[in-house]
């Protein structure tokens, strides 16, 4: 299944807890208040696009999955048109974990699940809105792949 989603990708970032004077239990806070909605945006069009696939399709994934994710983010009016790749900010590992939060408990039962994981991020097409391209899978059998001492 796959599916996009147009918006500014917001990276997870770090969950913080403090206690308060007083208080017996911890307050968690998240250091991009701007996460939740995207989170939600993202979770929506996972959803939608459940109910897109064939009747007999329309489950959660048990076993493990493969997740492919393209991040095109917003292209500064001022950056040569030379340069392509996204190398600042945000960082990739913190978008994918967004995302891979957000769809969890919709394609799949949780994120441990994913045994491939393929990301990119790049700028999005002048004058273009930007946007996550979202690719969820059924993992095919036991995947092998042998480098050096490493086999799994």
């Amino acid at each position: 299944m796959t599916f996009t989603v147009y918006g500014t990708p917001i990276p997870q970032g770090s969950t913080k807890a403090f206690t308060p004077k007083g208080w017996k239990r911890p307050v968690l806070t998240s250091d991009n208040a701007r996460l939740k909605s995207w989170r939600q945006l993202v979770a929506e069009a996972a959803h939608l696009a459940l109910l897109a696939q064939p009747a007999a399709e329309r489950q959660l994934l048990l076993d493990a999955v493969t997740l492919t994710i393209a991040f095109a983010l917003p292209r500064p009016l001022s950056l040569p048109k030379r340069i392509t790749a996204h190398t600042r900010k945000p960082d990739i590992d913190k978008l994918v974990r967004a995302v891979a939060d957000a769809v969890t408990g919709i394609l799949f039962r949780d994120d441990a699940q994913i045994v491939q994981l393929t990301a990119t991020k790049c700028y999005a097409p002048l004058l273009s809105p930007p946007f996550v391209t979202i690719t969820v899978a059924p993992a095919a059998g036991n995947t092998f792949v042998q480098k050096g001492d490493v086999a799994c």
